[in-house]
């Protein structure tokens, strides 16, 4: 048995309004249940891993919200098949994406679920990222849909993770003491001198190790990786022995500045399904890093490849 993807889709916030991260997500989750021809009580479980939110919200558990929105099983009393749908935040940065399909393979290999939702919004705490020039991250949703093969080919391989005892390169918090009447309203991203460099070191040395581990042939492997700088896949390929055509990092759609930031893997994935897989290249290796410093890979291998 393996985990693969059956369907994802990503949602960029209007142009003519403020953005809402649940919204997003729901939105996001829906359009990747319709490709995938499922109704949304087919899904047993929901992971969300968004961090930035309008007006800095917190609580309750946005992935409830975000389930709600989607409307994936809301009152499992009067349908109670296929079952009550569980949902939960976990939130890790540009990593979470990556953390919560490693939870999927544990929920799916157990029989737990036939099915795992993953989402990933992030918003400026104000609304609209594209009036904020000093705030990093694009507005943003996305959903990536998991269910089990029967198959022992294709899919996900395992998902290693690492962390740095150097301090945190990349941070983002509300400054409580000094935020006022407007506070909810706004952010504070501060990036450490280096940063760029501390986390693409974490990177490379957490990709290369994965793959002497798993045997994996970089030549045939295309990088998705995560965005904390434009140029950050292409460095990262580089520092891997590997043309800069070898690596994938996507630009956010829609209007105003900012690089994706939780959706980065999910967006990527569409962006390398969408164009195909160069000639020779026969898998993904899903490349994250950010705050912590931490950073995660998984391989993955397309089922028709």
């Amino acid at each position: 048995m393996t985990t693969v993807i059956t369907a994802a889709a990503t949602v960029a916030a209007p142009a003519d309004g403020p953005a809402a991260a649940v919204l997003l997500a729901g939105r996001a989750s829906r359009e990747c249940l319709a490709e995938a021809r499922l109704s949304p009580d087919a899904v047993g479980l929901l992971i969300n891993v968004g961090v930035y939110r309008e007006h800095n919200t917190f609580e309750p558990a946005v992935a409830a919200l975000v389930q709600k929105e989607a409307g994936i099983n809301l009152d499992y009393l009067a349908d109670p098949v296929p079952g009550a749908a569980f949902s939960f935040d976990l939130m890790n940065g540009a990593c979470g994406v990556l953390n919560a399909v490693q939870v999927a393979q544990a929920m799916l290999a157990t029989g737990s679920t036939e099915r795992v939702l993953i989402t990933a919004a992030d918003v400026h705490p104000g609304g609209r990222a594209a009036l904020d020039p000093h705030y990093p991250y694009a507005d943003l949703g996305a959903a990536l849909l998991l269910e089990r093969s029967a198959g022992a080919e294709g899919g996900f391989g395992p998902v290693r993770t690492a962390g740095s005892t150097e301090p945190s390169a990349v941070a983002g918090y509300l400054p409580t003491a000094g935020m006022r009447a407007g506070g909810r309203s706004m952010i504070t991203v501060r990036r450490e001198a280096g940063f760029a460099d501390q986390l693409l070191d974490l990177a490379a040395a957490t990709a290369a190790e994965y793959a002497r581990a798993e045997g994996l042939d970089l030549d045939r492997t295309l990088l998705v990786t995560s965005r904390p700088t434009a140029d950050f896949a292409q460095r990262l390929a580089a520092r891997l022995g590997l043309p800069a055509s070898a690596a994938l990092a996507p630009d956010a759609p829609g209007p105003g500045a900012g690089l994706p930031h939780t959706a980065a893997p999910i967006l990527g994935y569409l962006e390398a399904v969408a164009e195909g897989l160069p000639a020779g290249v026969d898998q993904l290796l899903f490349v994250a890093a950010g705050a912590g410093p931490s950073a995660a890979c998984v391989s993955y291998r397309p089922l028709d490849r």
